[in-house]
């Protein structure tokens, strides 16, 4: 029997806690929350004041039987959640659902897991905090309404399974309205030009004309005029200048920073940074704040001066000025800043390098750096070219941290850094410089930048969009809901005109450079565009910027208790519901996004564009014909918003015979699950990027006999008397298959000995067990 019962999230934080409270302290682990609204109903009663209707799951009875066995044996219950307004739910719900007594209930709350931290919490409990409780409710009231009333919107109107979101929707809108930003965007040219100068000591001096030459003559007659002329130093500008350090990280600031430095997506940062909280070796990773404490503050000056000099350190404060912020935390820090590097792996120990660099660097001096701009005549033209250096005088907290800005090497052409420079030789006014070359490039304006995971989180903070908690579910959720795709594209070949003046002679060359590349960036699928169009045109309040952000204000206000929750989502029903109703009950000919191409000259039926059950998709026929319609997915490089009549019926032109093999047709098409080969009945599919137009029989043949080598190595045995029951070697281990379920196989046992009455024997342990439910077998083809 324990005193004291204290109750936290995860099990890891359970270990870590544990450590710090004596023998008299019991830590147990609740795994988020143990109930929640029900999965298959709205479970939100909207006549009785929006009540919601919540439900221990099935698989945390046990957990909570345990957790109440546990409470009866304790004196006292410490509920030590998080302390933000989910984590403020999970202790509220404890506390119902355990039956916890007020009289003998603690809150405690931390936003660091240190000793210190752990037993002043444990020194200054407070109440539970029912405006975070009602705010966290009202965010997941609303949202259920709105998926349960929306989502069966786009099943009758798009295609089945849809589901629609308050924050989703907006964000894939965000995402579409970019795209077509790019689609309508035309490039200009104008022609950028450089010199190479040098002094009478040989050092070379890079400038750039300020100007831009709309034309090739333009650009031309300046670059012949520069073969006379004298090129002068006219003037000399330094200027002092200083760097300040960005401040410690918010959620969004370390999201974007990680993808920018580390390459990591905005789940993989938080994945890890919440192991590294619940490690203790970093304060909590959900803040909107940039605030650090004093102790924080003192104990980054001493290590700034113990190791780099007193005169590197300057303790700052920063203050908070995102839209919305909400709890009052620290900044995200490391929770000792005297260890500038921890054990874990290599994730971890990166991204807690980069958290405690960003730290160190907010509390150090700022960097001095000197400015020089040279301005030099060109001769009689009358224009000045421009050459810039900067010195750094004293690097500051330039030693330990330099941020980045995003899509900062995506948005550097070629052509600028060839001026790049940091430092300039001596000079002086009047001074004559020497000329290598002078080169007039032509440059085109480059379209908006397609969203990256870190672009979208600066993107939805800036319009006030989700929270902290929200940016990575939500941008993992589009993306699973195939809303929108993370892909990396080739760029494409254009060629560009450059005008060189080396020694004497003007030479005029053509070039080609690769544009467009894109890497991890996001993309709206078909999909994605035909659920969007329809929500704008239909649901225009729900799709609105500022009123999702305004409902997140809203949300803000409940938590500091200025507003009612159940009036926030009366008043937001009450607008909500009627064109819900409205679209529910409206008859519309064709569904929405579905487009006609035109007619099949050969049979004269109509072809069309749509969104299929299984996605994009072009029909052929219509369902009253006589004729059963045809269907074929979309090719590779299609989409719903230029595809041709021609490209559709090229896709009809599926299944191809490519010819013979072991006396049986060879073909090659595609269906449900992606393009295939298909040979005696048995289906292979396609690599991931060939398209069935460029197969031919060899390519054929080979994917054929690969996959008879895998299934040969996946077999291991099986038997006469029971042919529907195999053991197979699979990407986690040996394993059994009967009659379309998946049993495990005991790593003691080995595979090649199993008997059938064995393999019998353990198929009904497993089924009598049901703990752990065996896996459906789906018949999508495997390659």
């Amino acid at each position: 029997m324990h005193k004291n019962l204290v109750i936290v999230e995860s099990p890891a934080k359970a270990k870590t806690i544990e450590k710090f409270l004596g023998a008299d302290y019991r830590v147990l682990s609740s795994y988020g929350h143990i109930r929640d609204l029900k999965k298959k109903s709205i479970s939100v009663d909207i006549e009785g004041g929006f009540s919601p209707c919540y439900e221990v799951p099935k698989e945390k009875e046990k957990l909570v039987s345990d957790l109440k066995r546990e409470v009866k044996a304790a004196e006292t219950v410490w509920l030590a959640s998080d302390e933000d307004r989910e984590g403020e739910a999970i202790a509220w719900h404890l506390s119902e659902v355990l039956n916890l007594r007020p009289e003998t209930t603690r809150r405690i709350v931390f936003h660091e897991i240190t000793k210190p931290a752990i037993l002043k919490a444990v020194e200054t409990p407070r109440p539970l905090d029912l405006n975070l409780v009602n705010a966290q409710q009202a965010r997941r009231v609303l949202d259920r309404i709105v998926g349960f009333e929306l989502s069966p919107v786009l099943w009758r109107k798009v295609k089945p399974m849809l589901s629609a979101g308050r924050v989703q929707s907006v964000t894939v809108r965000l995402i579409v309205e970019r795209e077509r930003e790019i689609e309508r965007f035309v490039p200009e040219a104008a022609y950028r030009v450089t010199a190479l100068l040098t002094t009478d000591a040989g050092e070379p001096v890079r400038a750039e004309l300020p100007k831009r030459f709309a034309t090739a003559d333009e650009a031309r007659t300046f670059v012949e005029s520069c073969a006379t002329a004298t090129f002068t130093v006219a003037d000399i500008v330094t200027k002092p200048a200083r760097r300040s350090p960005a401040p410690p990280f918010t959620t969004s600031t370390l999201q974007q920073e990680a993808a920018r430095k580390l390459g990591y997506s905005v789940a993989s940062t938080m994945r890890v940074a919440q192991t590294l909280y619940e490690a203790g070796l970093i304060t909590y990773m959900r803040t909107d704040s940039v605030n650090l404490s004093a102790l924080a503050i003192a104990a980054a000056k001493e290590t700034i001066t113990n190791t780099m000099g007193a005169n590197y350190s300057r303790p700052r404060q920063y203050t908070t000025h995102s839209k919305g912020a909400q709890e009052a935390h620290e900044a995200i820090r490391p929770t000792h800043m005297d260890a500038p590097t921890i054990e874990g792996t290599a994730q971890e120990r990166r991204l807690y390098d980069l958290i405690w660099k960003r730290t160190v660097a907010s509390q150090m001096a700022d960097a001095q750096v000197e400015k020089t701009t040279v301005s030099i005549a060109v001769g009689s033209t009358g224009e000045s070219l421009v050459a810039t250096g900067e010195v750094i005088k004293f690097d500051g907290f330039l030693r330990v941290y330099r941020p980045s800005t995003d899509e900062e090497t995506e948005t550097r052409s070629k052509a600028a850094a060839d001026t790049d420079t940091l430092t300039l030789p001596p000079l002086s006014r009047g001074q004559v410089l020497g000329r290598k070359e002078v080169v007039a490039t032509q440059r085109f304006t480059q379209h908006p930048a397609r969203y990256s995971e870190a672009s979208l989180v600066h993107k939805l903070e800036e319009l006030g969009i989700g929270r902290p908690s929200t940016y990575a579910p939500t941008i993992s959720t589009i993306q699973q809901r195939e809303y929108v795709a993370k892909e990396d594209r080739p760029g494409v070949e254009r060629s560009y005109t450059v005008i060189a003046l080396r020694g004497k002679r003007v030479a005029e060359t053509t070039e080609t450079e690769t544009v467009g590349a894109e890497k991890s960036k996001l993309f709206p699928t078909d999909t994605g565009i035909v659920v969007t169009d329809y929500l704008q045109a239909h649901f225009p309040h729900i799709m609105d910027y500022h009123f999702t952000a305004s409902v997140e204000k809203e949300f803000d206000e409940v938590a500091e208790g200025q507003k009612q929750w159940t009036n926030v989502l009366s008043a937001f029903y009450a607008d909500f519901h009627p064109p819900v109703e409205e679209a529910l009950h409206t008859r519309e000919e064709r569904r929405a996004g579905e487009r006609l191409l035109g007619v099949d000259p050969a049979s004269g039926r109509a072809v069309s564009v749509k969104i299929g059950r299984y996605g994009p998709m072009v029909q052929m026929g219509l369902a009253t014909d006589d004729e059963k319609p045809r269907f074929a997915r979309l090719g590779k490089g299609m989409n719903m918003a230029t595809i041709t009549l021609d490209d559709a019926l090229s896709l009809f032109r599926l299944p191809l015979s490519l010819g013979e093999f072991e006396g049986k047709d060879v073909s090659v098409g595609a269906g449900r699950f992606g393009p295939y080969v298909k040979h005696d009945g048995v289906f292979v599919s396609l690599p991931k990027g060939v398209e069935p137009h460029d197969v031919d029989l060899d390519q054929a043949i080979a994917l054929i006999l690969q996959k008879r080598d895998d299934q040969a190595k996946a077999h291991i045995k099986s038997f006469d008397e029971e042919p529907d029951l195999e053991v197979r070697n699979g990407r986690y281990g040996p394993y059994i298959v009967y009659k379309g379920a998946n049993y495990r196989i005991p790593k003691s046992t080995d595979p090649a000995t199993l008997t059938l009455e064995a393999c019998l024997k353990l198929i009904e342990a497993q089924q009598a067990k049901g703990a752990e439910k065996p896996k459906r077998r789906t018949t999508k083809r495997k390659a």
